[in-house]
């Protein structure tokens, strides 16, 4: 698992120098960068003090008449499907922009075509969103936990004028998060930072119980005295008896609403955070047959999931309850086959593989680009993981 420690804050070189310290190699990040072809720019890594700890920053230096100009959407879009991405990170990071774009529509109440992105539309931005998504691929890792994040305080200047801290697209970003103010009157979440952190993680606390296998820090711009600007990861197992993290199940019955909306609505509700959702048939009250919705989600989504649930559906009222869960530990391996490279996901337990799948989304794009069915590529797979283990 990774524990993301955003104590002083988040941004998108913070991350990624917090991988880099990790353990990601600086050659694989610049090689996967390189493949965006959109003005070029020179990424490196140094070693640096923030307040007595030693953390890897993160630099792109870009060339004057183009680091600071603006993307639309569309050119970021056209530069992320020319990358050396997975196609699955390619669809990854495309989300998190048009995610990125509607906050920004949201606010100014512009068309999600025409919102210009301010904030993250220039180059190194790009470069840190791109690189993240990378990173997290690298190092095939989905159970990602973050603290509650240290928005700072104070002001900010944004392109549209000076702001109270969190800026406006960062705070929309947060929604459902937990986050305080402290420490440094600055600005401490960048829209970047919250964009990755709110996108990878899937709950969040105090570190959960878990056994430390290695530590990065990443280091943000500003050295700040006494107080360590950087952002943690823990990369790790969890606890072997850890109860497992908590989750929080909601439940209603709906026995009026046009099936044709149960679609919208599921797809809704994982946009916006579940971890799952289903339905199954029930009976009720009058004999009347209706559906139980089921929503597992982390515990900060219940809210922002209950008043989907209320907005999406015609139910009148949602149960809620908080659990424990146990989860097999999962990492993501890439297998060599005729049909080409195709991921799986691995789940163990006390380091036994109980299960290993591959991904079906890459057997589906192999078996469209040579002409065959998904499950001879699928068998295939299976057969090289097999032969390799």
């Amino acid at each position: 698992m990774l524990y993301l420690d955003c104590f002083s804050g988040a941004s998108g070189d913070m991350l990624l120098g917090a991988f880099l310290d990790l353990g990601l190699p600086l050659e694989e990040l610049t090689r996967a960068l390189g493949s965006l072809a959109i003005d070029g720019a020179d990424v490196s890594a140094d070693r640096v003090d923030r307040a007595g700890i030693a953390a890897t920053k993160l630099r792109v230096r870009t060339p004057d008449a183009h680091g600071h100009r603006h993307h639309h959407l569309p050119a970021i879009e056209a530069a992320i499907r020319r990358s050396a991405l997975s196609p699955a990170g390619k669809d990854r990071a495309v989300d998190l922009f048009q995610r990125l774009a509607a906050a920004e529509a949201a606010i100014h109440q512009t068309p999600i075509e025409r919102v210009h992105l301010h904030e993250v539309g220039a180059l190194d931005s790009i470069i840190d969103i791109v690189g993240a998504v990378f990173a997290f691929e690298w190092f095939g890792i989905d159970d990602v936990v973050a603290s509650p994040l240290n928005v700072g305080s104070g002001t900010v200047e944004c392109a549209h004028g000076t702001y109270p801290v969190p800026a406006p697209a960062t705070a929309r970003l947060l929604e459902g998060v937990p986050v305080y103010a402290g420490g440094v009157a600055m600005e401490m979440v960048t829209p970047t930072g919250a964009l990755l952190v709110t996108g990878y993680a899937r709950e969040y606390g105090a570190i959960p119980a878990m056994t430390i296998e290695r530590i990065g820090y990443g280091a943000g711009d500003r050295d700040v005295p006494k107080s360590p600007n950087v952002l943690r990861i823990l990369k790790g197992a969890r606890a072997a008896d850890a109860d497992g993290h908590r989750v929080a199940v909601l439940e209603c019955e709906i026995d009026d609403m046009n099936p044709q909306l149960f679609g919208p609505l599921m797809d809704a509700l994982l946009a916006a955070g579940a971890l799952d959702v289903f339905y199954a048939p029930v009976q009720m009250k009058k004999g009347r047959p209706g559906t139980l919705v089921t929503v597992i989600a982390p515990p900060p989504k219940r809210e922002a999931l209950t008043d989907i649930l209320f907005r999406e559906s015609t139910t009148i009222g949602v149960r809620h309850q908080e659990m424990a869960r146990t989860c097999l530990d999962r990492k993501t391996e890439t297998v060599e086959t005729a049909f080409g490279p195709i991921r799986f996901k691995v789940a163990t337990r006390h380091g036994e593989v109980l299960n290993a799948a591959p991904e079906f989304d890459d057997c589906a794009r192999a078996a469209a680009e040579h002409h065959t069915s998904i499950k001879i590529v699928q068998a295939a797979a299976i057969s090289a993981r097999r032969d390799r283990c």
